[in-house]
């Protein structure tokens, strides 16, 4: 028993290194989330069958387990429909002088029920009239608007696997192997692309699928468009790019195309504009990329270290807000290994500087400022002179001098957060919008082609905005595909945004 404890416990020992690893580590080796709870969820299990075990020999312990559990679970939705069930005794007689029982309360419990995904079939039926006394053709209703003209979704059935794909990283394949799991499919040959139907079950052709996202993502340009827009006319966004695996079907691989985000979040000051990202795939890394995609911005851009920014800068004026974050990368490492007080000093300081942060987090951008100033300032200005003494201290060709020079000569832009409260110390926003990219990379692996990657763009930007504004992806793609192809007009394309949504009922996002 107390070696199965002790290897229990190692286990938990490294679960809980890797936890630190990944909030602390740096970016190219920190572990992914979904693979840290993994970890935890397999502890959660065994602690769960040991309690089990434990209730099942103790039945008075099972009933103060019980208690406490019910205690502690919370309540369900009030809006999810509740079926009951009346479980009563048989004889309402006394046991012991036959005379009839009163009711003098009940105990009443909920449980959390799920019904299988159901699929149904839509029938539109038009009626064709004639008229027998003359010969001027037949009338008709017109067919109402599809986005697959003679296609079988609707537009409920297409925004499900979009958002599958996109916001839930499954890719097209696997969603079909689910279509097919709702009911035991006849087992036979079948011919490719063919739909059938056979007691509950639809098979779809995995192609059949990206036809639908593919005209999705097409119809869905525009809003894009307008999103990104919108997001150049702020005075503030922060910037990243993430790579996008793209089949190179000449060369028989993949090649590397990038996945460049646009981000705005202002909550953090109380700033009014609704907080949205906007993805743009490009084949390559280039500067003008960037160049490109925020045409007519003038505002302060907060990035990492990547020179291809510098360009925008010194073009047209934008200013660079550099990021935290990535300096005390540069110096994580040589302190974790204890052979650099210089670097443990460097994280010490910055520390400091980022609890300042966490205590002016949702003030205005005036009084962060000004706190700033009075608080951060001082601080920012000896951690400068340190820096720049001890650089001339150590070897030119060393680690620790390569990761002071990544600081120093970014100053200016690590800096002006100072002077101006809507800028972060870092851009940890943005990089949080990176992360579903990266998971749909994961379990996706590559896109098919260039075109593949400006549709993933398109739509993984409205499902992050969507996210961000907390409006329910199934529901808000439902509703613009419908509306675009119901002829909304091309000039009112704000009212198609995420954020628009937020006071339509049905379409927030649970809590």
């Amino acid at each position: 028993m107390l070696a199965a404890e002790r290897v229990e416990n190692e286990r938990l020992r490294k679960i809980i290194r890797e936890l630190q690893r990944h909030r602390f580590g740096r970016r190219a080796e920190s572990l992914p989330v979904d693979q840290l709870l993994l970890g935890l969820e397999e502890a959660e299990q065994a602690e769960a069958a040991d309690e089990a075990k434990a209730e099942a020999a103790a039945p008075a312990e099972r009933s103060a387990r019980v208690a406490k559990r019910r205690a502690n679970r919370g309540t369900l939705p009030s809006h999810l429909p509740r079926i009951e069930t009346l479980v009563d005794i048989e004889d309402r007689s006394c046991p012991c002088c036959a005379a009839p029982l009163h009711r003098i309360g009940e105990d009443v419990s909920e449980r959390l029920d799920v019904v299988p995904a159901q699929f149904r079939v839509l029938v539109v039926r038009r009626p064709k009239y004639a008229c027998r006394a003359c010969t001027d053709g037949v009338s008709q209703a017109p067919a109402p608007a599809r986005l697959i003209e003679g296609g079988l979704p609707t537009d409920a059935t297409v925004a499900q696997v979009i958002v599958s794909k996109y916001a839930d990283h499954l890719p097209l394949y696997r969603q079909a192997q689910i279509f097919a799991r709702q009911g035991e499919a006849r087992q036979g040959p079948w011919p490719a692309k063919q739909v059938r139907v056979a007691s509950g079950g639809v098979i779809l052709d995995r192609s059949t699928l990206a036809d639908w996202v593919g005209r999705a993502a097409l119809l869905l340009a525009p809003v894009h468009g307008r999103l990104l827009d919108r997001l150049r006319a702020s005075t503030k966004l922060f910037a990243d790019e993430t790579t996008a695996p793209v089949l190179d079907p000449g060369r028989g691989r993949t090649k590397t195309g990038q996945l460049w985000a646009y981000a705005r979040d202002d909550r953090p000051w109380g700033g009014t504009d609704a907080p949205a990202v906007a993805y743009v795939y490009a084949p390559d890394r280039k500067a003008e990329r960037p160049l490109a995609h925020l045409a007519g911005f003038t505002g302060v851009l907060q990035v990492d270290g990547y020179a291809g920014y510098r360009v925008l800068a010194e073009r047209h004026g934008v200013k660079l807000a550099f990021c935290w974050a990535h300096v005390r990368r540069e110096f994580i490492d040589l302190a974790a290994k204890g052979a650099s007080p210089i670097a443990a000093e460097v994280l010490t300081r910055i520390a400091a500087l980022y609890r300042i942060e966490g205590e002016i987090v949702g003030l205005s951008a005036e009084a962060r400022r000004l706190a700033r100033k009075k608080r951060s300032r001082p601080r920012l200005i000896a951690l400068e002179r340190f820096l720049r003494d001890k650089l001339a201290l150590v070897s030119q060709k060393s680690t620790l001098a390569v990761a002071i020079r990544y600081a120093t000569s970014r100053w200016a832009g690590l800096t002006l957060y100072v002077e101006d409260g809507r800028v972060e110390m870092d851009s940890n926003a943005v990089e949080r919008s990176i992360r579903p990219l990266a998971l749909t990379r994961k379990n996706a692996l590559f896109a098919g082609s260039d075109r593949g990657g400006q549709h993933w763009a398109v739509i993984a930007s409205l499902v992050e905005t969507c996210k961000l504004s907390g409006v329910d992806p199934q529901s808000y793609f439902a509703d613009v595909i419908a509306r675009i192809v119901g002829g909304h007009p091309q000039s009112r394309l704000d009212e198609l945004l995420p954020w628009a949504y937020l006071t339509i009922p049905g379409l927030r996002a649970a809590a």
